[in-house]
Formats: structure tokens, C-alpha cells, sequence
């Protein structure tokens, strides 16, 4: 799978099968559904599902939460756009 499929798959009404719980969390933020992406991701204790904690959280506003993830991720909040971030992460996982 490559961003280009990723993001064709969300016309769908589920995310790709072979998808990684990352990807997975990703693909129901882009389809608005913000709560499923973050309990998805919540309890995984791994610096991959931090950096998408803290995008949630910056998406969501909590800018102090999201920092907090930011830092358990091993980063800092980047000063780039919602989307470039979405795409960033996303590309890392593919």
C-alpha cells in the first residue's frame, strides 16, 4: 500500500485489512471519527502510537496534552500543517 491507496480506501466504509493499528488510527481520523482513532491508540505503549496520540490531541486542541505524547514520542510538535503531519506519519507506517 502506498499514501495514494491510503487515501483512496477512505471512500470506503472500513479501513484496509492489512492495515497496521497506526494506519488504522489514521484512517479514522481522516474519516472524521476522531474517538475511534484515538482509543484505538490510546493503550499502545510504543513511541509510534505517542506521535499519534499527540497529533490527535494537537488536532483536537490540547495543545499541553499533545506535547506531553510529543515528548513520550521522542519529538516535538512540528510547526507544520494538520495534513502534512497526517501525511508525515502515515508515510512512516506504509
Amino acid at each position: 500500500m502506498n499514501i495514494t491507496a491510503l487515501k483512496e480506501s477512505l471512500s470506503t466504509d472500513a479501513p484496509p485489512l492489512n492495515a497496521s493499528v497506526y494506519l488504522k488510527a489514521l484512517w479514522y481520523d481522516a474519516k472524521d471519527d476522531w474517538n475511534k482513532a484515538h482509543e484505538l491508540i490510546q493503550d499502545i505503549p510504543d513511541k509510534n502510537a505517542s506521535w499519534i496520540h499527540a497529533y490527535l490531541h494537537r488536532k483536537e486542541g490540547d495543545i499541553g496534552n499533545a506535547d506531553y505524547w510529543y515528548s513520550k514520542a521522542g519529538k516535538k510538535r512540528p510547526s507544520v500543517s494538520l495534513q502534512e503531519e497526517w501525511e508525515q506519519i502515515a508515510e512512516t507506517f506504509l
